[in-house]
């Protein structure tokens, strides 16, 4: 396990994530920058009889590119907002399904960080990807 994982702020992060706490979403920082969150596909995620609701699945990506960034500036006392995000959706998400989410940070600036992300189900299938910009600043703004 990564250090990073110990981080107060990253700690404090996954304890008052209430949102991510109720979609079922995990993550584990594998180093600065990537970041790998896991959730399964349950009833309450469904839009239809079958697949989960696209919200749901933008949910798991934005926090996957915002912990990635968070990782890579929570030494510096910062947490990070996101500024825009483009999700591209390439197969259903179904209940039942276990999706793993991957964060790459493409390049970080001074105070934007530019990040992608992918996801993929049990069977290694790539359901959705996503290019987020997220703005870095000092963390006693948010409340920390």
């Amino acid at each position: 396990m990564h250090s990073l994982n110990q981080h107060p702020l990253m700690r404090k992060y996954q304890e008052l994530n209430a949102y991510g706490n109720l979609l079922g979403m995990t993550f584990e920082v594998i180093k600065e920058g990537e970041v790998k969150y896991t959730m399964d596909v349950t009833q309450e995620h469904l839009a239809t009889p079958k697949a989960a609701h696209g919200g749901m699945l933008l949910s798991l990506l934005d926090a996957t590119v915002g912990v990635g960034a968070l990782s890579a500036v929570c030494e510096e006392n910062k947490v990070v907002s996101t500024v825009e995000i483009k999700v591209n959706f390439f197969t259903p998400i179904l209940i039942g399904d276990h999706l793993t989410s991957i964060s790459t940070m493409m390049k970080k600036g001074k105070r934007l960080i530019f990040m992608e992300a992918t996801v993929r189900n049990q069977r290694a299938e790539l359901v959705a990807k996503a290019s987020a910009t997220l703005n870095a600043y000092d963390a006693h703004k948010a409340g920390y």
